[in-house]
């Protein structure tokens, strides 16, 4: 039984270290703050006890006397607890407080280092703390001290003359008196000056100044206060990315949501899951394979059921298709079955339906065709195949059903306060519109995978602005960066269904 002390970094959730990732993998308690990135708290075992721990102005979930005891009655008795702190522990995090209580009650514990803010948001602003030749030290310094101190500790005059760089965390409320004093202390009034809100954050920004100029810069917290000549370098790279401060909503189901968010977080956007559905497994038997000339796979869904719930528990792997020409409906079916072992005989052209009847050749032998897919699924493929002369099975490997979303991010979208959605399904389209309603106007972009997709959203009195051309995501991704940089939805309107071909 321990208690581990985890740095979660300054909000972005990939400067997680790996060792804390472990421990929120297996964490049977988890107590977390304010600033520490909610994504991570994805990592936890569903089963895992969440207690927040978040602290704002005016609002306190629990007094810092009340965490030290929730951590010590928590680790005497549960095996891995973790307390999940933003930026590093013991770097005005007041880990070494929890420490101290822990020690004292004899509680076992650890502490894993996290990347403070006064170095990410820094690094993610473009601005090295040292650099040769500019600065060879830098103090870090918390503008905001403890009230009830009868006296300050922090010596700013001092801090003046010691050179190098500052940065100062907590400290935009009293950002006046602290230039006001470095100034006082013999730094230049010229002296650059860079405040970092939300560093390393989709909605990271920076706000440049002097010492003489930033009372006026509106700085605002959360920043990280860079001062130094070290501030007037502009190395920008996070805030450059093609879809920094954008916002869009993924309304995949949370199962396949990763790909695309992960695509779409690494060009600088807001990734706003919103899942409308869910993958539910179904109970199929595996009919015999030997007597089928063909199988198709529709999906990667389609494959992975069919691989986990159907071979696999009767004991087989790829080989049972040995003999088979096996289809697949678009690259990403193609590449599920390749990491399966399998290589896909065809993969039409385009990703849709209507591509592979076109592209599937005459029955030569016994003309069976065994088509693997979701329970609910248009009949344009077992139809078709049968005019071909095929026999064809249907098996349901899989269904979808509808997800609740997260009110805040149904709240979000009716307010208006993003700037894309996304649809990879016709599916998506029907939930999202019967969870959230009728869209704010003016209606954000509308994005849509493919021409099923969009001619569903139209039905919903939909405008959709962008068609991916290629239906796959990186095909989405790449029309989201062409919609979003151009200059207004009016030039991507769909309006009419009636050309679209369906999937």
């Amino acid at each position: 039984m321990t208690v581990y002390l985890v740095g979660a970094g300054p909000g972005d959730p990939g400067l997680l270290t790996v060792r804390g990732a472990e421990l929120l993998a297996r964490a049977d308690v988890v107590v977390y703050d304010r600033l520490a990135a909610a994504a991570l708290l994805a990592l936890v075992p569903g089963d895992a006890e969440l207690i927040s721990a978040g602290k704002a102005p005016g609002q306190v979930d629990l007094t810092q006397e009340q965490i030290n005891e929730v951590l010590v009655d928590r680790g005497r008795v549960a095996g891995c607890v973790v307390r999940l702190k933003g930026g590093d522990p013991f770097v005005f995090g007041r880990g070494g407080e929890e420490a101290e209580a822990l020690a004292a009650a004899g509680v076992l514990f650890e502490v894993v280092p996290g990347i403070t803010s006064a170095i990410g948001a820094a690094a993610y602003a473009g601005i090295p703390v040292t650099h040769r030749g500019v600065s060879t030290h830098f103090t870090v310094v918390t503008g905001h001290e403890d009230p009830a101190k009868p006296h300050t500790d922090v010596d700013w005059e001092a801090l003046a003359r010691a050179g190098g760089t500052l940065v100062i965390l907590m400290g935009a409320g009293r950002i006046a008196d602290i230039a006001r004093r470095l100034i006082d202390g013999g730094r230049s009034p010229d002296t650059p000056v860079a405040a970092v809100r939300n560093g390393t954050r989709p909605d990271q920004q920076t706000v440049r100044a002097t010492l003489e100029t930033v009372a006026e810069a509106g700085v605002r917290a959360p920043s990280a206060i860079v001062v130094g000549d070290v501030a007037a370098l502009d190395l920008t790279w996070f805030e450059a990315r093609p879809l920094f401060g954008r916002s869009i909503v993924v309304t995949r189901a949370r199962e396949q949501a990763s790909e695309l968010r992960t695509k779409l977080e690494a060009l600088g956007a807001e990734v706003i899951e919103l899942p409308t559905i869910e993958i539910a497994p179904v109970d199929f038997t595996l009919p015999e394979l030997t007597g089928y000339e063909w199988i198709v796979f529709t999906s990667v869904n389609g494959v992975r059921a069919f691989f986990e719930r159907g071979l696999d528990p009767a004991g087989h792997d790829a080989r049972a298709l040995a003999g088979l020409r096996v289809a697949a409906i678009g690259p990403g079916t193609a590449r599920e079955l390749q990491r399966r072992g399998v290589r896909a005989d065809l993969v039409p052209e385009r990703f849709v339906a209507e591509s592979l009847l076109e592209a599937i050749a005459d029955p030569v032998a016994s003309g069976r065709v065994l088509l693997a897919r979701a329970e609910q699924a248009r009949d344009v493929l077992p139809d078709g195949l049968a005019t071909r002369g095929y026999t064809v099975d249907v098996l349901a490997v899989y269904r979808t059903r509808s997800a609740t979303p997260d009110p805040s991010a149904v709240a979000r979208v009716r307010a208006g306060d993003v700037d894309a959605i996304t649809f990879t399904s016709s599916s998506t389209v029907d939930n999202f519109c019967a969870a959230v309603g009728d869209l704010p106007d003016p209606q954000p972009l509308v994005v849509s995978i493919g021409p099923v997709t969009s001619a569903t959203a139209v039905g919903h009195d939909l405008r959709v602005d962008a068609e991916a051309t290629e239906h796959t995501i990186d095909g989405l991704v790449a029309t989201l960066l062409t919609t979003l940089s151009s200059s207004g939805p009016s030039s991507f309107g769909v309006t009419e269904p009636s050309n679209l071909m369906f999937e």
